[in-house]
């Protein structure tokens, strides 16, 4: 049995600005003045070598002072807070794009990272996060001898004996 349904174009239309509508209201609040205070994710650049994984997070406009970094069971948790500067009277303001408030990022690590081994420097905006890997987790050389003369291989992580 075929069931016909009328299509009615405009309601796919109503439909998809409700949901644009609950992504804004969602992002930025449901008023303007949640613009200024609402809270914002910095960006994260991660990188690893073989004894450093170490993260670039870019905090400008923040004083080290508003910064905590922790590290507690294997987790990374960076928090602080940018505040509005109040110095322009708000009524003169056309715009405002930056985003202030709280913000949490939040990072699990993995076993190699040495928790005795981490550093936190703060410059131009930027913290960097370096935390060194235990020495059983970096790239050891291995020697093998093969028909009289020796090659070195390089062998990824801790060597497992037999």
């Amino acid at each position: 049995m075929t069931v016909l349904t009328r299509w009615e174009p405009f309601r796919e239309f109503a439909s998809l600005q409700d949901r644009m509508n609950r992504l804004f209201r969602e992002s930025y609040g449901s008023d303007e003045n949640s613009l200024t205070t609402s809270s914002f994710a910095p960006p994260v650049d991660v990188y690893e070598d073989e004894h450093n994984i170490t993260l670039k997070i870019e905090v400008p406009g923040i004083d080290e002072k508003d910064i905590d970094v922790r590290l507690e069971n294997n987790t990374l948790t960076v928090h602080g807070e940018r505040k509005f500067e109040k110095e322009e009277k708000e009524e003169n303001f056309r715009r405002v794009e930056r985003r202030y408030g709280r913000f949490i990022r939040t990072f699990t690590l993995p076993n190699t990272v040495d928790a005795e081994k981490v550093t936190a420097n703060y410059d131009k905006g930027v913290l960097k996060v370096t935390l060194a890997k235990k020495s059983e987790a970096k790239p050891k050389q291995i020697k093998v001898n093969v028909g009289g003369t020796e090659k070195t291989l390089e062998a990824k992580g801790p060597s497992k004996a037999a």
